[in-house]
C-alpha cells in the first residue's frame, strides 16, 4: 500500500449556502444520551459526543420541528455504532456473527416482528426497532417504501466492504463508487429528511433519469469528500474501501496525488449536479398531468440535497472529531466501541 504523508483536506468549493438548526447542540447531547440508554455505548460518552451527530442533523434537516432533528441525530448515532461494530468484527475475524443482527433488522422491516429472541435482545436490534417505529410513523407510504428498500441495501453494502477487505486486491473504482452510494448510509437519512420537510414526490419523479442522475451526483460528492476526510484512519488500518486508496492502487500514483484526483472528481461532479438540476426541472415541467405544486416540491427536494452536500462538508471540517481524533487517525478502535456488543443479549 502506498505511503501516506501529511496532507490538508482540500476546499471542495461547494457553491451552496447552509444554515444550522438552533437545536443542533441539544440534539447532539440527547442523541448521545439515547445511545447510552440503549447500551450501544457504555463508556467514553464524551468521545462519542465528539462525532457531532446532532450538528450534522441540524445542518441537513432544514426548518423542521426539533423532534425531527433529534430523531435524525439518534439514527445517525445508531448508524455510526453500527459501522464501527462492523469494522470491529472485520478486524477480529468474526464477521459471521453479524448475520443474526442484520437478519433481525431486515426481518423487522418486512414483518414488524423479531423472529429470534436472542437477536431481539441485542442493543443494535432494540435500538433499531425503537427508531424504525418512530421513523415510519412520520412517513408517507411512498417514502416508507423507499426507506424499507434503502436500509437493506445499506446493510448489504457493509457485507461488500468486508469482502473487499478480505480480497487480495480492492474493487475497481467504478464498482466501489456504486457500492459507496449505499455504504455511505445516506439514502435512509435523506428519506427521513424529506419526510420531515413534508416532501412526498410521486414515484414517476423518482423514476426520471434526470432525478436518478441528480441523486447519484449528490451521493458521490458527499461520499468522496468523506473518503478524503477519513483517509488517515482507513489507511492506518489497511482499509482500502476508500476512493483515494483505490485510485492510488489502480493508477499507481501516490496518495497525495490520489487526493488531488479525488478533488478534481468532486469538482466535476458538482458541475454535473448543477447541470442535472436544470435538466430535472425541465423534465418535471414536461410531465403530463403535472400538478402545479410539483415543481415547488422538487425544488425544495433539490435544496435539501444541497444542504446535504455543504452541511456534511462543514460538519466534517469544524464539528466532528471522528476523523481528527488521534486514536482514529492511528487506525485504532474508538474508546467507545463495545467489543461484546454484537454478542450481547
Amino acid at each position: 500500500m502506498a505511503q501516506l504523508s501529511s496532507f490538508t483536506v482540500p476546499d471542495f468549493h461547494l457553491p451552496f449556502g447552509n444554515s444550522k438548526h438552533p437545536g443542533a447542540a441539544r440534539a447532539n447531547t440527547e442523541a448521545t444520551s439515547w445511545v447510552l440508554q440503549h447500551e450501544l455505548v457504555t463508556a467514553a460518552a464524551e468521545q462519542f459526543s465528539g462525532i457531532g451527530v446532532g450538528h450534522l442533523a441540524g445542518r441537513v434537516s432544514g426548518d423542521v420541528p426539533y423532534e425531527r432533528v433529534l430523531l435524525l441525530a439518534e439514527w445517525m448515532a445508531w448508524s455510526f455504532v453500527l459501522d464501527d461494530q462492523h469494522d470491529h468484527l472485520i478486524r477480529a475475524g468474526e464477521v459471521a456473527a453479524w448475520r443474526p443482527v442484520t437478519d433481525a433488522i431486515t426481518g423487522y422491516l418486512r414483518t414488524g416482528r423479531i423472529e429470534s429472541s436472542a437477536a431481539g435482545r441485542n442493543p443494535l436490534v432494540t435500538g433499531f426497532v425503537d427508531l424504525c417505529d418512530r421513523i415510519l410513523a412520520g412517513m408517507s407510504e411512498r417514502t416508507a417504501a423507499r426507506y424499507r428498500t434503502h436500509v437493506p441495501l445499506m446493510l448489504h453494502s457493509l457485507d461488500q466492504e468486508a469482502g473487499n477487505r478480505a480480497a487480495a486486491n480492492g474493487p475497481g473504482v467504478q464498482e466501489y463508487v456504486l457500492m459507496r452510494r449505499h455504504s455511505s448510509q445516506i439514502l435512509p437519512m435523506m428519506d427521513m429528511v424529506e419526510a420531515g420537510l413534508g416532501i412526498d414526490l410521486p414515484q414517476n419523479v423518482h423514476d426520471l433519469p434526470e432525478f436518478q442522475a441528480l441523486v447519484a451526483s449528490v451521493l458521490d460528492v458527499i461520499s468522496w469528500g468523506n473518503d478524503v476526510f477519513s483517509l488517515p484512519k482507513e489507511h492506518a488500518c489497511g482499509d482500502t474501501n476508500n476512493l483515494v486508496s483505490l485510485i492510488s492502487f489502480w493508477e499507481r500514483c501516490s496518495l497525495p496525488d490520489a487526493v488531488q484526483a479525488v478533488e478534481a472528481r468532486i469538482q466535476e461532479r458538482i458541475e454535473q449536479y448543477l447541470t442535472e438540476e436544470k435538466r430535472l426541472i425541465q423534465a418535471v415541467h414536461a410531465l403530463p398531468g403535472r400538478e402545479p405544486s410539483l415543481v415547488d416540491a422538487v425544488t425544495r427536494c433539490v435544496r435539501s440535497y444541497e444542504d446535504w452536500m455543504i452541511g456534511a462538508d462543514l460538519w466534517q471540517r469544524y464539528e466532528c472529531t471522528r476523523y481528527s481524533d488521534e486514536r482514529f487517525a492511528a487506525g485504532l478502535e474508538s474508546a467507545y466501541t463495545r467489543p461484546d456488543l454484537v454478542s450481547a443479549a
